[in-house]
């Protein structure tokens, strides 16, 4: 059986203090008293009495994941990944049904949770969807689909080659811009005036989770918290190395040793030991007009054909990465990844007399023993350790971050609502643009569960044809705030107003759904 369950332990969670703030995102978390929307966490962890009963077997796939099971038939893709909503503390009996499903690959599975993902062969799909289905533990299934990112850029709401709007009479903003402003309206929520009023009330004590593209570890005002603590406490990415097609990800399947090794016929030179290696090239970041925005050039020196061998040490948990590319891993430093020691690595060399940084940022991680199955073949019932050279897809968690937590941006007096608290990045996205359903869900859970946090972001929106939040993804949400006691606040998109319009993956029952307003001044 191919499967990675993960026992997450119940750990004491502290009351953050919350306000809702910030038009778009979680910049509840910082600046007042709110109870969290959850009922107490339940004894030992236990479900909640408010677990949903079974569905009908008609009802756990909606039309929307119908359509996509058809959609990936007739375009002849060779797998599709399920994500399943059971009834806690049955994960084991639904994993095995489906693993039982030949060519059937169960990944991550949190049994408080009732979370199963699966993968399996598109000539199974039904058999596996139908095995599922049929079992009364099953409350809901979802098929992965991909959520386009919004584009934060001021742009971004002109129609494509359409004229642009007249430029308005604002100035650009700077070091002396005041808290008030109309770049970063949060006087408009009361945030400003609360801060003022109530100074130590500014999100301090607080960790916020953003999921989304990633958040820039360099930028100036994401760097201190207002009592000069690390604004920036964890970066992880939540996508999946094998499923999401992300190149991030690097497996490490090929055994060497130092001080000398061959490795893609080029020479090497290491520390005395035993490593495995692997390649990041930075072309896998060039996803189209609409993707990433490195456009497959990470270090920005004008060309795509960079590539970086990283040099793996399983036993001390270490990753080198040969930067200048001189083939001498000596002369790099071995990093842990970012929360065991905060090390950043920089693709790239910075123009110190340009008004941009060219270098860009980056953390390793390391996900051990990733079943290989779906990759078919003799990949099946092998599993090996996966590199992740951490990066931002895009500009948009950035922007989300710095609404929702920045200090002293430009060097002045604009914040963002809660300059106090922390913050925890996960990366959902790849390079096409978008974030899947599993990768948010999955990252969700993986920030409630082991990275500390006291409320989690996430303004993706997405508009299936029947917005009625009967999925699994809003039933796996409503479970984590009721078992964990953390509150999700979920962005309401950018459609609308009107029927249907509010963002899909804000619609669990007790996930704080935000929406967005425009003023004359702003």
């Amino acid at each position: 059986m191919s499967r990675s369950p993960e026992d997450i332990s119940r750990r004491k969670r502290r009351t953050a203090r919350v306000v809702l703030a910030a038009g778009l995102v979680a910049a509840l978390s910082a600046t007042g008293v709110a109870p969290v929307l959850a009922d107490e966490p339940t004894p030992g962890g236990a479900p909640p009495a408010s677990a949903k009963p079974g569905k009908h077997a008609g009802d756990k796939l909606g039309a929307a994941d119908a359509k996509l099971l058809a959609e990936a038939k007739a375009e002849g893709d060779k797998t599709i990944t399920m994500m399943v909503a059971a009834q806690p503390g049955s994960t084991d009996r639904v994993a095995d049904t489906l693993d039982a499903v030949e060519g059937a690959s169960v990944g991550r599975t949190y049994d408080k949770l009732g979370y199963v993902h699966a993968t399996v062969p598109i000539a199974r799909a039904d058999q596996a969807i139908g095995a599922a289905k049929r079992m009364s533990d099953v409350h809901g299934i979802d098929l992965k689909h991909e959520i386009k990112l919004p584009d934060p850029t001021p742009g971004a709401d002109a129609v494509r080659g359409g004229a642009s709007a007249k430029a308005g009479s604002y100035p650009a903003p700077d070091k002396n811009t005041p808290a008030r402003n109309p770049y970063q309206p949060a006087h408009e929520t009361g945030a400003v005036d609360f801060v003022k009023q109530n100074p130590r009330a500014d999100g301090r004590g607080v960790t916020i989770g953003v999921i989304d593209s990633g958040v820039d570890l360099a930028h100036p005002a994401l760097q201190k918290t207002t009592t000069g603590e690390r604004k920036i406490v964890d970066w992880v990415t939540a996508t999946d190395p094998i499923t999401d097609n992300d190149g991030t990800w690097r497996p490490m399947t090929t055994n060497v040793s130092g001080p000398s090794f061959s490795y893609q016929g080029r020479t090497y030179t290491a520390p005395a030991g035993a490593y495995q290696v692997s390649r990041f090239q930075e072309k896998i970041t060039d996803g189209g007009p609409d993707g990433s925005d490195y456009h497959g050039d990470v270090n920005r020196d004008g060309d795509k054909t960079d590539s970086w061998a990283l040099l793996y040490d399983a036993a001390k948990g270490t990753v080198r990465v040969d930067l200048n590319d001189n083939g001498d891993f000596t002369d790099d430093t071995p990093m842990k990844p970012y929360r065991d020691g905060f090390q950043v690595g920089y693709f790239g060399t910075d123009g110190p007399k340009t008004p941009v940084a060219e270098r860009s940022p980056f953390v390793v991680e390391i996900r051990k023993d990733v079943p290989l199955d779906p990759l078919g073949g003799s990949n099946v019932g092998k599993k090996a350790d996966f590199v992740n050279v951490g990066i931002i897809e895009s500009e948009h968690g950035t922007h989300v971050a710095g609404i929702t937590a920045a200090n002293k941006l430009f060097g002045g007096k604009m914040n963002g609502a809660a300059p106090g608290a922390k913050i925890v990045s996960s990366r959902a996205c790849s390079w096409s643009g978008g974030c899947t359903n599993v990768a948010l869900t999955e990252g969700m859970i993986d920030l409630v569960t082991k990275r500390g946090v006291d409320i989690v972001n996430m303004s993706i929106g997405g508009l299936p044809p029947l917005n009625d939040g009967n999925n699994a993804r809003s039933e796996l949400y409503t479970r984590l705030i009721d078992t964990y006691g953390v509150q999700l606040v979920i962005s309401a998109g950018n459609s609308g107003p009107g029927a249907n319009t509010i963002g899909d993956r804000s619609l669990a029952d007790k996930a704080i759904s935000v929406g967005a307003g425009v003023s004359k001044e702003t």
